[in-house]
């Protein structure tokens, strides 16, 4: 039977992305299914402390086990900005297609070498007794030039990986879930939570 795992977030990109990367073995709630309208501040310095603040909440909240995620873009050559405000970059209801043109273009004289940049994600885990757990994410590569690819969210269609020849916009579901940063993360989560 699969476990209930409550995973405090709205973003449903991410809610399917954790649905898929965990598959049968967990039933994934988000605030959204289970109608939790907690105003959560998101005001750590770190991916790590705001991914503990919205887990601790939500667990002291429902009394259960929370994980929760904070997760952003780094670019180099923007001293890793948007880095822990990539959700709330130029506003939260601003569109991730004008968020990533005004990154290319603040980009724009950044040599190959200056472009690099990664998608970081911590994901925490917090129990009733007041017990919580962390685990980290990274994937490595560089600013893209152009917006590629219908697949993912957020910064997928500017985020090239050299190795693989695209962005993490262009690789299907599976593949992304596979090497993201969301996805290392999660299966290291998963293997505490064993």
């Amino acid at each position: 039977m699969a476990k209930k795992l409550i995973f405090a977030t709205n973003n449903q990109g991410k809610v399917n992305e954790i649905r898929q990367i965990l598959g049968e073995a967990y039933d994934v709630y988000s605030l959204k299914d289970l109608d939790i309208h907690t105003d959560i501040v998101e005001d750590g310095a770190s991916f790590e402390e705001n991914a503990v603040i919205k887990a601790k909440a939500i667990c002291e909240e429902t009394g259960e086990m929370v994980l929760a995620d904070d997760s952003g873009f780094e670019v180099d050559y923007l001293n890793g900005e948007p880095g822990i405000y990539s959700a709330r970059y130029l506003g939260e209801e601003t569109s991730y297609d004008v968020k990533n043109a005004d990154l290319l273009r603040r980009c724009e004289a950044a040599s190959e070498d200056e472009r690099t940049a990664r998608f970081v994600c911590v994901i925490a885990c917090a129990y009733p007794d007041g017990k919580v757990e962390t685990t980290k994410g990274v994937i490595e590569g560089v600013l893209a030039h152009e917006p590629k690819g219908a697949n993912g969210f957020g910064y997928d269609p500017i985020f090239y990986l050299p190795e693989r020849g695209c962005t993490t916009g262009e690789l299907e579901p599976e593949e992304k879930n596979r090497i993201s940063h969301r996805g290392i993360a999660l299966r290291k989560m998963v293997e505490k939570l064993k």
